[in-house]
């Protein structure tokens, strides 16, 4: 990237003012059980507690507050699994702007029905047949939409890394943060607050085995691809890391893992019995590296909660197990 550090950290603040009293500020919570169990203190970020519950709506409503009039009033396109486009469908509501999401057709329906809830035109497509990402190129051509992807978009990148700048502020200096990896977009808006704030903090990316691009990208240094990963953490179904994303991850991250199905599983279960929180499984990432021993926590350590909108036949799956 041509950008310093210190310019992408002044964007992540420029973000963090321009989403203050519409963000959730979310809390962050603490366990004693925990903190033995790990032999750290850990700091959880309940993102699942943000607007539309995740923080996607971080980023959307970066970006599009930065958008031009003739921008706005063409109308915004976006595709996502389901966060993002519930993000955009809000934003697109609280700033009078039109939007339409090309989203899977087997997107968990709780974030089909919130999309659409929130206003957005829903365009259902079969990840087995076309990408999304040709669907949106079609309907921009077409229709003349202004593009907000889902993590390319250094935009919405700056503004989710108020995630972690937000928590900084909450918690006090860490010497480690754990990030879920999808496209990168919050893991690499985290890494460039947290270094930011800390540059000795270690800025650890998290993925499901079954979706291990990111992590073979980080260490070969060469971009990898999953098409469609049979994860339960569908937030983490995106091909690959984008051409924004991918520089920013290698330069600012200081390691990445991967975590089975089952250690996600667990991680959501601890979270539902022992913190009361409802999370996501592909919110609950940096807690399943942690909980299976993929990585070692020490001193004080920041976990990201990305999100919490799952669907009960999902939860009772897990809840079940």
């Amino acid at each position: 990237m041509e950008q310093s550090i210190d310019e992408l950290f002044e964007m992540v603040k420029d973000a963090a003012a321009r989403v203050n009293g519409v963000a959730n500020v979310t809390p962050v919570m603490t366990s004693r059980t925990l903190n033995e169990c790990l032999g750290a203190e850990v700091f959880l970020k309940c993102e699942n507690l943000q607007r539309i519950g995740a923080f996607k709506f971080r980023g959307a409503y970066n970006a599009m507050t930065r958008l031009s009039a003739k921008e706005r009033a063409r109308g915004v396109l976006t595709f996502s699994s389901g966060n993002h486009a519930q993000a955009v469908a809000l934003t697109g509501r609280l700033l009078g702007i039109a939007t339409t999401v090309v989203m899977p057709q087997d997107a968990p329906l709780i974030k089909r029905e919130a999309t659409r809830a929130y206003g957005a035109t829903v365009i259902a497509y079969d990840p087995r047949e076309r990408s999304r990402e040709a669907i949106a190129r079609e309907l921009q051509e077409e229709k003349g939409f202004t593009l907000i992807p889902p993590y390319d978009h250094l935009d919405v990148v700056a503004g989710q890394g108020t995630a972690a700048l937000e928590l900084c502020g909450q918690a006090g200096r860490l010497d480690m943060l754990l990030v879920p990896c999808g496209g990168g977009g919050l893991l690499s808006g985290c890494a460039i607050a947290a270094k930011g704030m800390n540059p000795d903090c270690t800025v650890i990316g998290v993925e499901p085995e079954l979706a291990d691009d990111a992590t073979r990208s980080f260490y070969t240094r060469t971009l990898q691809r999953v098409e469609n990963p049979p994860t339960i953490a569908d937030g983490t179904r995106t091909p690959s890391l984008g051409k924004i994303t991918f520089p920013l991850v290698l330069q600012y991250v200081s390691e990445m893992h991967t975590v089975s199905e089952e250690a996600i599983k667990e991680a959501v279960r601890v979270l539902f019995y022992r913190q009361k929180l409802v999370v996501e499984p592909s919110g609950a990432l940096g807690l399943a590296a942690l909980l299976s021993g993929k990585v070692k926590a020490r001193g004080r350590v920041g976990v990201i909660l990305s999100g919490g909108n799952i669907d009960g036949p999902t939860m009772r799956h897990i809840l079940n197990g």
